[in-house]
């Protein structure tokens, strides 16, 4: 994938952002080590219809580092987006057939996908400042999703960030697969990420992941 200019955004961190310099360092080592690859800040995978279109916000923890981090579509090239995009597909949130490649056509119909953090952490450990110097993105992109009606957390940490960013306690909405908080003009939905480590175990399944999706169609229609 070539790493092309991006536009800067108050959604989006630009291709050079400076905020995190451990990420910083880690991104440069990859760029001289793999040219090819995106190797940048991840921007939101939107639908043709932009923000005003999404009904559901799917955020996850970080770009993967031979996925996102090196195709620049989220959940692009690694296990965990086998999973996502063959349920968001199940359920009519997308169209077009995924084939792990940001050229393949597929599109989102009514939703969207972020990270926490948009660069690739290393070990797929963000720090604590890490997520809070990254969470104005997470802000600004809420703030153009005026048709929001739910957010999906995929595990723990993207939950946190989103209590965080919504300004809420976190004692006050525990995070639990399949559970589902009442925020007022939405609701904030949680499953266990989609990561192979977490399939493998069965610590997620299929139908648990589906489950989820239940209660958000049910939700949103």
């Amino acid at each position: 994938m070539s790493s092309a200019s991006q536009s800067a955004s108050v959604c989006d961190p630009d291709r050079d952002c400076p905020l995190c310099p451990r990420l910083v360092e880690f991104r440069e080592f990859h760029r001289a080590r793999e040219p090819e690859w995106f190797n940048a800040p991840v921007p939101s995978f939107l639908p043709r219809g932009g923000p005003e279109s999404v009904r559901l916000l799917i955020v996850g923890l970080a770009p993967g580092l031979r996925g996102a981090n090196k195709s620049g579509r989220p959940f692009t090239g690694d296990y965990a987006g086998d999973l996502l995009y063959e349920t968001l597909d199940l359920y009519g949130f997308s169209r077009g057939t995924f084939q792990a490649r940001p050229d393949d056509g597929l599109e989102l119909v009514g939703a969207a996908i972020t990270n926490a953090v948009r660069c690739v952490p290393p070990e797929n450990k963000p720090t604590g400042p890490e997520i809070k110097a990254c969470r104005p993105f997470l802000i600004n992109t809420l703030a153009e999703m005026p048709n929001l009606g739910g957010i999906l957390a995929l595990g723990r940490v993207a939950h946190e960030t989103v209590l965080t960013t919504l300004g809420k306690r976190r004692a006050a909405y525990p995070f639990a697969h399949n559970a589902a908080h009442d925020m007022g003009d939405f609701t904030l939905f949680d499953s266990y990420h989609c990561s192979r480590y977490n399939t493998n175990t069965g610590r997620l399944t299929t139908q648990m992941f589906r489950d989820v999706f239940d209660a958000i169609a049910a939700h949103l229609n």
